[in-house]
């Protein structure tokens, strides 16, 4: 338990500084496009185009935030197999916490009294998660399970995809929500996954859960760097929280097996509640990005016309 929790903090605190590093990169990228007055630089919808992203995604900042994303994925699985996962994505949640203090150094940000007494929320929301957790479940699951998170990986990362294209610079906490959800279902995946342990390579590159996984990290990763683009980073990290907490949480304890200490069930659901209004309100409360408010300025009578 102690090391699950030690690797699910290690992966927070890795995440929180990728969010953070790929903000400062995407923001960036976003005001050399709009001084040279480029037109490439975002779709006829107002949303950033994929030139743009990838144009985000090669600034030296950028690329410091992704490793960092991959070193906290691969202590987020390790988690995952150790802790129950509504435990486990909590506590890689709480990168919303290291996202808010990091983004007052790196993007200047100011944080109100209301953002501090949400983050001391989910701090204490943490506390009574890991009083509370008992035992994780075993990840045994039936196959058709490995086929529809699949399936339902596909279908919300295409959606995601659409939604950013066609909603354009109001997509900012849809894409952190879906994006969310991506890597909840890696959490998901990660559990069930066959041939890990014992290793076996056919059982593993036949499972379909590895390709959730896979199109769950990929589509994820460019939805995050979507809603960092246009959207507040406090907020479209908040709305990743919940979106890789709630689903997986609630899936670990009903499918696979995942549970509380005896008698301490109430606190369990009232430390998950607690985490999860708390990052909401982390970006409720938020002031708005003024980094983030600069570049898409000249293109926001577009949206609107196009609703």
């Amino acid at each position: 338990m102690i090391i699950g929790l030690v690797t699910a903090v290690a992966a927070s605190v890795c995440y929180g500084t990728g969010s953070v590093l790929q903000a400062v990169g995407s923001r960036k990228s976003a005001r050399k496009e709009a001084a040279t007055a480029s037109g490439t630089g975002t779709t006829q919808h107002g949303g950033p185009s994929l030139s743009s992203t990838a144009k985000a995604a090669v600034t030296w900042e950028f690329m410091v935030g992704t490793v960092l994303d991959f070193v906290g994925f691969a202590l987020g699985a390790l988690a995952a197999r150790m802790l129950p996962l509504f435990l486990s994505q909590t506590v890689i949640s709480a990168n919303l916490i290291v996202t808010a203090l990091l983004s007052i150094k790196l993007l200047g940000i100011r944080l109100n009294r209301k953002e501090w007494l949400s983050i001391g929320v989910v701090c204490s929301a943490l506390v009574l998660l890991a009083t509370a957790a008992g035992h994780e479940g075993n990840g045994d699951a039936a196959r058709s399970t490995h086929w529809w998170l699949l399936i339902i990986s596909c279908v919300l990362m295409g959606g995601g995809w659409i939604a950013v294209h066609f909603l354009g610079s109001r997509a900012a906490i849809l894409a952190g929500l879906l994006s969310g959800l991506g890597f909840g279902a890696i959490g998901v995946g990660v559990r069930i996954l066959d041939g890990i342990d014992p290793f076996d390579l056919t059982a593993l590159i036949s499972d379909p859960a590895l390709y959730a996984i896979l199109i769950s990290g990929g589509v994820g990763m460019y939805l995050h760097t979507v809603a960092l683009q246009i959207g507040s980073v406090n907020g479209a990290t908040a709305a990743l929280v919940v979106g890789e907490t709630v689903l997986p949480g609630i899936i670990g304890v009903l499918w696979l097996g995942d549970a509380s200490r005896e008698g301490f069930a109430w606190m369990a659901v009232l430390g998950f509640l607690l985490a999860v209004a708390g990052a909401v309100a982390v970006a409720w409360f938020g002031e708005p990005d003024a980094h983030s408010a600069a570049p898409t300025e000249p293109k926001a009578p577009e949206p609107t016309a196009v609703g």
